[in-house]
């Protein structure tokens, strides 16, 4: 069920002007449905949307009665009529002594539908899509980069590792117009999602989750790789899961057999097309979890609009980030051939993916069992005060030794010692410089 929230603003205004294509005037709660549709269309077509209750068509003010069920009725019918579901704020505002209801919604999944039909704005009009040109629609709308288009929350980014993998590869960049070629600001000079993603620092946590067994049901460890630009991330994801791939000999009678783990190639593909096609905007970045018998890599936001499961099947591709995948081309992490779920349903078939509305998940399977023993610690072996430590690290990767000397209560000295033991034990390392750098455990 949706959540809304009441605020009490009190305003002088008369009249609150004209519909546009992102505000809609409605007299009253009564014509909640016509509401809801107007709701769907402006997100359609702007990705906001603003509906007052209480108001007449011209901005005048009548005032909304609000019985003790009539927010909550908005905020279900809302939740019930529109697909996907959005999670709108509803306040109620004073005006000339007059309740006004306030209706607030963004969202970046289009098409959004309302009561099983698609609308979108033009003017202060919402226009039912016939088919024809709902696929139109559905197929523009893939193309466009969200990613590029929602701003960053953030104005201190920083491009030093992603321009290091241009000079790695020869590419000439020119340090002027660095950002503007490669899409990194919006329309109005600032940073967007893709600037954060691809920065020095941000607040993007990707992680790689070792399990025991075959289920999730115990965590033996947790690896963090973010919180740094997405293509060291996904290069330091990629060679952690490469170290695992240990090999297993068998001697024969007459000649030795070695055999992978499992194989390198599809896991690659897999792993740097959900960094990729993960609908970022959603801000759920793709995870990769290890279990005794396989590996699989999660990403967020099901196929591309417009694209059918056996369409993906064959490889055919529909960009969810065009201009994040041209980056990635020149940088020689993708290819434009659409080869990797091929070669991925050649080894191990269809089945190798599970595919739903909000989520793609690619299985690598083992080719013998996996022990986690010769490479992790037990945390068992471990006295009280290194586990709280590892706790500790666990909860904040940045924390510093006085953060957990505070936290922990004990000395900076003996923080210092217990970490000494860890990290001998190589159940913690540290990665980065002791000033800008963050802990990882190998033990969870």
């Amino acid at each position: 069920m949706n959540k809304y929230i009441i605020t009490m603003k009190r305003r002088s205004d008369m009249n609150l002007g004209s519909e546009t294509e992102v505000i809609e005037f409605k007299k009253s709660s009564s014509e909640l449905k016509e509401g809801i549709i107007s709701l769907s269309s402006m997100l359609n077509k702007h990705g906001e949307a603003t509906l007052y209750f209480g108001i007449k068509n011209d901005g005048t003010v009548m005032g909304q009665e609000i019985g003790d069920n009539t927010l909550r009725n908005i905020s279900q019918g809302i939740a019930n009529h529109i697909k996907p579901q959005i999670i709108p704020t509803i306040s109620v505002i004073l005006m000339d002594h007059k309740n006004i209801i306030k209706v607030e919604a963004r969202g970046n999944e289009v098409p959004y539908s309302a009561y099983g039909k698609y609308y979108v704005r033009s003017a202060d009009e919402d226009r039912e899509l016939s088919p024809n040109q709902l696929k139109s629609y559905i197929s523009n709308s893939s193309y466009k980069d969200r990613i590029t288009e929602i701003r960053s929350n953030r104005n201190d980014l920083t491009f030093k590792q992603l321009k290091l993998y241009y000079v790695e590869r020869g590419l000439n960049i020119s340090e002027d117009s660095f950002e503007k070629n490669l899409g990194l600001l919006t329309e109005d000079g600032s940073y967007n999602l893709m600037a954060e993603l691809l920065a020095d620092k941000n607040d993007i946590s990707i992680k790689t989750v070792t399990f025991k067994g075959r289920d999730k049901n115990t965590v033996i460890r947790r690896n963090e790789y973010g919180f740094k630009s997405l293509v060291t991330a996904m290069d330091q994801v990629l060679n952690y899961v490469e170290s695992l791939n240990d090999t297993k000999v068998e001697l024969g009678a007459h000649q030795r057999e070695e055999e992978k783990l499992f194989d390198l190639p599809p896991f690659k593909e897999a792993w740097q097309n959900a960094c990729l096609h993960t609908k970022w905007e959603q801000l759920n970045p793709p995870t990769v979890y290890i279990y005794s018998d396989r590996l699989e890599i999660v990403s967020t936001g099901g196929l591309p609009a417009g694209l059918s499961k056996e369409e993906f099947f064959r490889g055919i591709s529909r960009p969810v980030n065009n201009k994040l995948q041209k980056i990635f081309g020149q940088l020689g992490f993708v290819e434009q051939t659409g080869h990797g779920v091929p070669l991925i349903i050649s080894n191990y078939g269809k089945q190798a993916f599970e595919i739903s509305d909000n989520f793609i998940v690619a299985t690598i399977p083992f080719n013998h069992a996996f022990s986690e023993k010769t490479r992790i610690p037990k945390i068992e072996e471990l006295n009280r005060s290194q586990k709280k430590i590892v706790e500790l690290i666990g909860d904040d990767p940045h924390s510093t030794l006085n953060d957990l000397s505070r936290n922990s209560s004990f000395s900076v000295a003996y923080v210092r010692k217990i970490l000494d033991v860890l990290r001998s034990k190589k159940i913690v390392e540290r990665i980065g410089s002791n000033k800008t750098g963050y802990w990882q455990i190998n033990v969870f």
